[in-house]
């Protein structure tokens, strides 16, 4: 009897497991694509307040020494989320939050992701997913088998059942394990928001806000069908701990909600437009934001020298901050004049507190755009030191390599756009460039080496 169904329903089993296994794959494996395929935005300023929003809180989650990244996502929905060791937060969500405390509670939360370790729990419970959509499936499969041998209609169609109940019963599971985490990782988030002296209100009021959101939808949404817990119950589970918290009335820093404010307004007007900055900067009339919002949005759709008068005016009155000499010399390439705009990028890089790697490589630009031999030089040792403390940064290795073409240093140039392709994920691109820059190089030498490195490496699969 063991012998016929072997051979007549092994293929079916076999498609049908494929699928589920397929599905319980696709939540891991999704998560790994969307990181290399989201939208980066890159900005000195803004990279320097979320990591000082985070650093205390990674601090107090234990994750101040883990090397955790910050990555800026384009995207105007209010999200945020983790993978492996990097941290992406939407500019929708940096720009909807209307105070430092809402964002650095969201911070919270996914430190609480990291520091608990679920993501390495979440491929625990993946693989316990597999397994017992496996055996629904063989079981279903078994039971159809029976129903044929038997012309059983009525046992062969419970089999299908089984199966089909099997696939949902493991994804019903893997969504309960993920609401239980998203609960954990809200209450290590209050824990983390108390070590550090702040309040919990930005939680709440994040939670509140999805709740009115989903409220207006009029979407019909089962609860046990989703990945994160209802915001209702999210806000019963917090309001609590939170009003117990000493610091519950805390509110930001003045200066913290003012670099927030600035924050708002450049990436209203940079990634939403004039009408956008100008509706916010209505908001907070006469505030620093609204005057640094307003030369923002003159120099990228005014006049260039009423753009420069209100830069200035600004930088008169905050002489130290490195940003407003950043947007000086943004204008000043505008207005193409690229040696007063390396000066003033230079002025930017003196000035930064946070070391960013983006500021060099914006007065590499510059000197580039000077065209002597000299300047040649110095951008190449600009565009370098910012690779140095940036090494991700892809487009700044295609100035590089343009700097090294244009001083005639040809494997130079070829390396550089090896490591261009290699930072952009494009692989094989970065090994065929890395392959020509060795033939013109010294065999082990530093250049030779990293080149071989290129040529060398093997994409890992796995999420890390």
């Amino acid at each position: 009897m063991f012998s016929r169904p072997k051979s007549t329903i092994a293929p079916a089993a076999r498609v049908f497991t494929s699928l589920l296994l397929a599905a319980a794959v696709a939540l891991s494996s999704s998560v790994t694509a969307f990181a290399q395929s989201v939208p980066v935005v890159r900005d000195a300023e803004i990279e320097a307040l979320v990591r000082d929003y985070a650093r205390p809180i990674f601090k107090a989650a234990g994750l101040a020494n883990d090397g955790i990244d910050i990555v800026l996502v384009n995207d105007q929905s209010f999200n945020a989320f983790v993978t492996g060791r990097r941290l992406f937060v939407n500019t929708g969500a940096l720009m909807t939050a209307e105070t430092p405390n809402e964002i650095i509670g969201v911070i919270a939360h996914e430190a609480g992701h990291i520091a608990g370790g679920h993501q390495q729990k979440l491929r625990d419970q993946l693989e316990r997913a597999k397994t017992m959509a496996i055996i629904a499936t063989l079981l279903g499969a078994g039971a159809m088998v029976a129903g044929a041998t038997t012309n059983s209609r009525g046992l062969a169609g419970a089999g299908m059942g089984v199966a089909a109940g099997g696939g949902e019963m493991a994804q019903r599971s893997i969504l309960a394990y993920q609401r239980t985490e998203e609960m954990t990782a809200d209450r290590s988030a209050i824990t983390y928001l108390n070590a550090t002296g702040q309040s919990g209100m930005g939680m709440l009021k994040t939670f509140q806000r999805f709740q009115s959101a989903l409220s207006l939808s009029g979407a019909q949404v089962d609860p046990y069908r989703i990945s994160h817990p209802m915001p209702r119950d999210r806000i019963s589970n917090l309001d609590v701990l939170v009003k117990q918290s000493p610091y519950v009335d805390k509110a930001d820093p003045p200066a913290l909600q003012q670099r927030h404010d600035m924050m708002r307004v450049k990436i209203a007007a940079y990634m939403e437009g004039q009408a956008a900055a100008s509706r916010l900067m209505r908001k907070m009339p006469g505030t620093l934001a609204a005057r640094y919002g307003d030369a923002q949005s003159t120099y990228l759709f005014g006049d260039i020298g009423l753009a420069l008068a209100k830069t200035n005016a600004l930088i008169k009155e905050q002489p130290k901050n490195a940003y407003f000499q950043e947007l000086r010399g943004d204008i000043l390439m505008k207005a193409n004049k690229p040696k007063d705009a390396a000066d003033a990028y230079a002025k930017a890089v003196s000035l930064d507190p946070a070391r960013s790697g983006l500021l060099p490589v914006s007065l590499g630009q510059a000197l580039m755009a000077v065209g002597t031999p000299d300047s040649l030089k110095k951008a190449v040792v600009q565009i370098n030191n910012g690779l140095g403390r940036d090494k991700e940064n892809a487009a700044g290795y295609r100035y590089l390599a343009q700097a090294y073409g244009e001083l005639g240093d040809i494997p130079g140039a070829e390396l550089a756009t090896a490591e261009g392709h290699f930072y952009s994920g494009a692989y094989k691109d970065a090994k065929i460039f890395a392959m020509r820059a060795q033939q013109q190089m010294k065999r082990g030498e530093p250049r030779w080496l990293r080149a071989q490195d290129i040529i060398n490496y093997a994409p890992s699969k796995k999420i890390k």
